[in-house]
């Protein structure tokens, strides 16, 4: 029973809980600034990028399409930018518009190039397949303890690692400004804090967590991770450092338990096939919004 967990389960419940972290941290920030749908946008913005990197490289491989799929998502930040500053309108029609647009591009460039002859593995990188990311060398608990074994772990897993690291850390260095930014941008100009690029760097940060992620777990996780712990955190405390650590903290629930669900939920229901655990995850994460905003102890008998 171990070995089977270790081997079958381990894994991909990890990798969804580093995944998850990755997105809620930075998405406490974008929801507080009105940038959480950037998640979304990235998903669109990342089909051209991965067929650019294809045409160039030639190759369908993971690394050629996350920096195709990296260097879209710049792109598309800078555009949002500037159609917003030019076009003097709102941020979100701002990204509707740039998002749509390149998504549009993408299936256009695909349909009319020779990758539309070829696998190329768009559906494994906006959707995923978390239960496929096994670590085949394991037998047991003691695997985790053997260099050999762990040589052969899933690569997802230890490139979600490093993100969520870098993610924690640029977050933690930077704490003041970002909050101080984040709250009151005009008093952070006066004070010196460089306010756009430190924007710029939140959102490029955001965009390597979604990037990373895509490949791992798919973009239905990513977008939800981005708004629903953090939107969920901010309906139980009005302390940006509680927010943060709830946020995460419901990310990890979502993770576990909407993996847990995938799996033994619709055996429990009498069904005889798993569902989705992606879909899963997004699921609970879900249903924990929708429950702080009914219950929520910062929010509840309150309006607007």
């Amino acid at each position: 029973m171990g070995s089977e967990f270790v081997a079958l389960s381990l894994p991909p419940i990890l990798i969804g809980c580093l995944a998850a972290v990755a997105c809620a941290l930075p998405g406490n920030f974008l929801l507080l600034r009105r940038q959480a749908l950037i998640g979304d946008a990235i998903s669109h913005v990342v089909l051209p990028g991965i067929v650019v990197a294809f045409l160039l490289t030639g190759m369908v491989s993971t690394w050629p399409m996350m920096l195709g799929a990296a260097g879209a998502a710049l792109v598309a930040v800078a555009l949002i930018q500037i159609v917003q500053r030019v076009g003097r309108i709102e941020p979100g029609a701002a990204m509707g518009v740039v998002f749509t647009t390149m998504f549009a591009g993408g299936v256009l460039l695909l349909e009319q190039s020779d990758t539309s002859n070829v696998h190329l593995d768009v559906q494994h990188a906006l959707y995923g397949n978390l239960e496929s990311l096994i670590w085949l060398d394991a037998t047991g608990w003691h695997s985790l303890l053997d260099p050999q074994a762990l040589a052969w772990l899933p690569p997802e897993l230890t490139r979600m690692a490093v993100v969520a690291t870098l993610v924690a850390l640029f977050i933690a260095a930077l704490w003041r400004p970002l909050a101080i930014s984040t709250f009151d941008e005009g008093f952070a100009r006066t004070i010196g804090i460089p306010v756009t690029l430190l924007g710029l760097a939140l959102v490029v940060v955001s965009a390597m967590a979604a990037v990373a992620a895509f490949d791992a777990v798919g973009s239905i996780i990513v977008i939800a991770m981005f708004i629903c712990p953090p939107a969920a955190a901010r309906l139980m405390t009005d302390r940006l450092a509680t927010q943060v650590w709830i946020s995460a903290g419901l990310a990890l629930v979502s993770a576990v338990l909407g993996y847990v669900l995938a799996g033994y939920g619709p055996l429990w229901l009498g069904a005889s096939d798993a569902v989705s655990a992606a879909g899963m995850i997004a699921t609970v994460s879900g249903l924990i919004l929708g429950g702080a905003a009914l219950f929520g102890p910062k929010r509840r008998g309150q309006s607007g």
